[in-house]
């Protein structure tokens, strides 16, 4: 028994090589991903694992009269001797990747394979290799559902798949004294080698699954690291200046020697090799683009015939070019070009595959991101233009009033009527206009009230030197003013006094408009500026729509506080940030010239 085991070890030794060799094999690695397996992967398997426990069949050691017979491959052996072989631990680790279904056809090719070698043990072993295949398929298949599978566990069930084996021959092999002396020659020895063996086996398929994982790892970092830098350009969507850095990241980071990316009609940006002949804002260089444009699949070519550039001594001889996809719909392309046709991997074409999806993705979240502005500037520019109805009749019947009295007045509150409707039109135009201009508007307005209440307000002015030039929402300072007025002084005789002071408060101006009229009264205070306050003179809308629009532009970088006293007036005060770097890019744009 003990002079079996180092014969043992020589045929474990050959199947782990087998093993190796298989593990350098890319379609080996595809099929042994557990849960993975479709129906091709599983035949495969069986054809693999099923080659393997022929291959043990043909390797083991002949026992003869529980001899060691001396022999290399076993092609036929005679009807009083028997087997001892590593058949088991192909069947066990085959089985338990596949589950029982390739269990069983890896069993029944092992067994159909070990029943025509003949010898007294034959029925036996084939019996127990089918057993044994469906048997470990099932152990492993209940096993993933709950934990992954170690080589604990695969030492474990091809121990008791051999010894399975074993009992078997004892119970189907005549006669049976002949049957017990062979299991007490190889019982022990086969137990202990199958079960090393598959330790062995399944550390090498372990290690292959780390090395995979590892590399997608590797993979996806280095495409959420691409996509991370590349995010700020793609939120520009496809143009030349966004793209031509997009393509000098990606040359950067992966090994492709150019990369290019393209819209639907031209090539947007091209960097790295071949950039003499492949010149952007021109006509595509390559067939290969306009197919995957009208395919919307990616395509690999590994030769310059395939990619069909037009220029004789372009050195780019491998390409993958990925669609870009908008709502399924192929909006441009990005490709990955290689001087050498083996530089072309399988790693290199999934990690520009992932690239693409998140390119994909970048452009529809920008495309997103570009309509959501468009509604909020919409929703801004559908605020800022909004015109108080009341004022306008009210304006136009003083200006009719006068006409009998005074023409040369009406003749300049006409023109003052005329600039603060053409402040209106202006500002519902632009997001940001100067401060000069919005304290144009401001006087317009004040010049109208003043005529129709002579002497009714006082109105005090301050700006700090410097400031005129900041810019600001428009229709910002002269609700407030409105409605100091209308609010402050409803039915107050006596003279209003209004302060508009405009200061700078480190790196914010600040816009405050005091009046010492009546105030707010408690119950209606805390819902100023948050919410429309129906009153009997007005709803409060002006300050919410103040509010909203200063959130819609600066976010949580403005400010708007309201003091009152009841009995002793109210002051407003608007902080907004006097750079650009408080305001959302997307309103930039608008900003008045």
């Amino acid at each position: 028994m003990i002079h079996l085991l180092p014969l043992m070890l020589e045929r474990v030794g050959v199947i782990l090589i087998a093993a190796f060799l298989l593990s350098q094999i890319k379609s080996f690695r595809r099929i042994i991903h557990i849960n993975e397996q479709r129906f091709t992967e599983k035949a495969l398997l069986i054809a693999v694992f099923g080659m393997i426990g022929i291959i043990s069949n043909y390797t083991g050691v002949e026992i003869r009269q529980n001899e060691v017979a001396e022999n290399a491959w076993l092609i036929h052996i005679e009807p009083d001797s028997a087997i001892a072989n590593t058949r088991i631990m192909g069947i066990a680790i085959g089985s338990i990747l596949g589950g029982p279904f390739v269990g069983l056809g890896i069993g029944l090719i092992a067994g159909a394979h070990r029943y025509m070698l003949g010898g007294f043990t034959a029925a036996a072993c084939a019996i127990s290799a089918v057993l044994a295949g469906f048997a470990a398929g099932y152990f492993g298949k209940r096993r993933q559902v709950k934990l992954p599978i170690s080589p604990g566990f695969a030492v474990l069930i091809g121990v008791l798949m051999e010894m399975v084996q074993m009992a078997m021959i004892l119970l189907v092999t005549k006669p049976f004294p002949l049957a017990w002396d062979l299991v007490k020659v190889i019982g022990l020895p086969m137990v202990f080698i199958n079960g090393f063996g598959t330790l062995l086996f399944m550390l090498i398929i372990q290690s292959i699954l780390r090395e995979e994982e590892r590399t997608r790892a590797l993979q996806t970092n280095l495409a959420f690291h691409i996509a991370d830098r590349t995010l700020p350009y793609f939120r520009q969507g496809l143009n030349p200046e966004s793209c031509k850095k997009v393509a000098e990241i990606i040359l950067t980071l992966t090994h492709a020697d150019a990369i290019a990316i393209t819209d639907e009609h031209r090539v947007l940006a091209h960097v790295g090799s071949a950039s003499d002949h492949h010149v952007p804002l021109q006509g595509f260089a390559t067939g290969l683009t306009k197919k995957v444009l009208q395919q919307g699949r990616v395509i690999t070519a590994k030769s310059k015939e395939e990619i069909f550039c037009y220029h004789a001594s372009c050195p780019l001889r491998a390409a993958v070019v990925l669609p870009l996809k908008v709502h399924q719909n192929t909006v441009g392309t990005l490709k990955l070009y290689f001087e050498k046709p083996d530089q072309l991997n399988e790693v290199e074409k999934e990690l520009a595959e992932g690239l693409a999806k998140l390119f994909s993705a970048q452009l529809e979240l920008a495309l997103a991101e570009n309509q959501s502005k468009l509604l909020k500037d919409a929703e801004i520019k559908a605020l800022q233009a909004q015109v108080h109805p009341h004022f306008l009749f009210n304006a136009i019947n003083t200006i009719s009033a006068l006409c009998r009295t005074d023409a040369e007045k009406a003749r300049k509150l006409l023109l003052e009527l005329s600039h603060f409707f053409r402040s209106n039109l202006q500002g519902a135009r632009h997001t940001l206009i100067p401060l000069e201009k919005e304290l144009e508007h401001v006087k317009a307005y004040l010049s109208l009230e003043q005529a129709r209440f002579p002497d009714k307000y006082q109105i005090t002015i301050e700006i700090q030197p410097s400031l005129e030039g900041t810019l600001l929402p428009p229709f910002t300072l002269q609700p407030l003013v409105e409605n100091a007025i209308h609010h402050g002084f409803p039915r107050v005789h006596s003279k209003g006094d209004v302060k508009i002071a405009v200061r700078r408060v480190d790196q914010h101006m600040h816009i405050s408009v005091k009046d010492n009229g009546k105030g707010i009264p408690p119950d209606k205070f805390e819902l100023l500026g948050k919410q429309p306050v129906h009153s009997k003179h007005g709803t409060g809308t002006a300050l919410v729509n103040i509010w909203e629009r200063l959130e819609g532009i600066y976010n949580e970088n403005a400010s708007f506080e309201i003091k009152s006293t009841e009995g002793c007036g109210t002051e407003i005060t608007v902080s907004i940030p006097i750079d650009r770097k408080g305001v959302n890019e997307e309103h930039v744009t608008g900003v008045f010239s």
